[in-house]
């Protein structure tokens, strides 16, 4: 098979991105989210929406995230069609500004999770 574009270097690269923030944005805060709540009860889940879920059935706090999930990704393919269909000059600029929003992503995803640790070690949120 011959070398890989550029562009599907880069979607490649996108598609991986992606799976991280969205592992620790769902996947990750969930986990850790019922943990903090075994550990010191729903009333330190800062997030409503959360605190909500967090006292249905499990099959439903795991039908919304799943949900979100197929959300998401419907949202990011469209994003990397977008990319495509952006004419070159206003490529690499498009590139960059979703590479940042990806690195926000990532960012915030690192600190949801730094947040549920404390609040399961030290009781109580960094916010």
């Amino acid at each position: 098979m011959a070398d890989p574009s550029p562009s599907a270097s880069w979607h490649r690269e996108f598609w991986g991105w992606t799976g991280a923030a969205l592992f620790l944005l769902i996947t990750v805060d969930l986990l850790t989210s019922m943990y903090a709540v075994a550990v010191v009860g729903v009333e330190h889940e800062s997030n409503p929406v959360m605190a909500w879920l967090l006292t249905r059935p499990v099959s439903v706090l795991a039908g919304v995230h799943l949900a979100a999930a197929g959300l998401l990704i419907v949202l990011f393919y469209g994003l990397a069609q977008l990319v495509r269909e952006t004419p070159a000059p206003y490529r690499g600029p498009f590139k960059r500004l979703i590479e940042g929003f990806l690195g926000l992503l990532l960012a915030a995803g690192l600190f949801v999770f730094a947040n549920n640790l404390a609040v399961i070690v030290y009781g109580r949120s960094l916010l």
